[in-house]
């Protein structure tokens, strides 16, 4: 069309699902990971040396393990924020397990789980008005994400409030 210029990677939603950003779960959605969290916050000891540092240095080998493990082709997880939906994906060529609309939601809360805040990570829950639509489990600092996601629904509905309704829809 004259006049209109393309923006270089800007995909309008009614032509195709582009991904916006991806965010990969961290051990703190596990709930080993989340033990091995409130361990490592102790304080407790005698000088550089806290019961928590101890812990870590003891426990190396379950927390490589619990990070490899969920790397493994089959149980790799990944959240992807598209300019249609937010999706939990599972495996190396990603399945989509769960979703919501961009439109389906109208909040995000940021829930910080005892053992989370030890990695700086979240659950991201996705509400509309009072039911939760989707949670994303241990998001590793979940603020940005969160934030990513709004502004996208917000575009997302501001545009979708701009399209004319099709002919014999509503």
């Amino acid at each position: 069309m004259p006049g209109q210029t393309a923006i270089s990677g800007v995909v309008p939603p009614g032509v195709a699902e582009a991904t916006v950003m991806t965010v990969w779960p961290s051990v703190a959605s596990t709930s080993i990971g989340q033990t091995l969290g409130r361990l490592y916050r102790l304080k407790g000891g005698f000088g550089p040396l806290s019961l928590g540092r101890m812990a870590l240095l003891a426990t190396i080998p379950v927390g490589l393990m619990l990070y490899l493990s969920m790397r493994l082709p089959w149980a790799i997880m990944r959240y992807r924020l598209t300019n249609r939906r937010v999706t939990i994906e599972r495996g190396i060529n990603p399945r989509v397990e769960q979703y919501v609309d961009l439109d389906r939601f109208d909040a995000i809360d940021v829930v910080v789980s005892p053992g989370q805040e030890w990695y700086a990570a979240g659950d991201l829950v996705f509400r509309r008005g009072p039911i939760e639509t989707l949670r994303l489990p241990g998001v590793s600092r979940p603020e940005s994400f969160r934030r990513t996601c709004l502004e996208v629904r917000q575009s997302y509905v501001s545009v979708a409030a701009l399209q004319p309704v099709p002919v014999g829809a509503g």
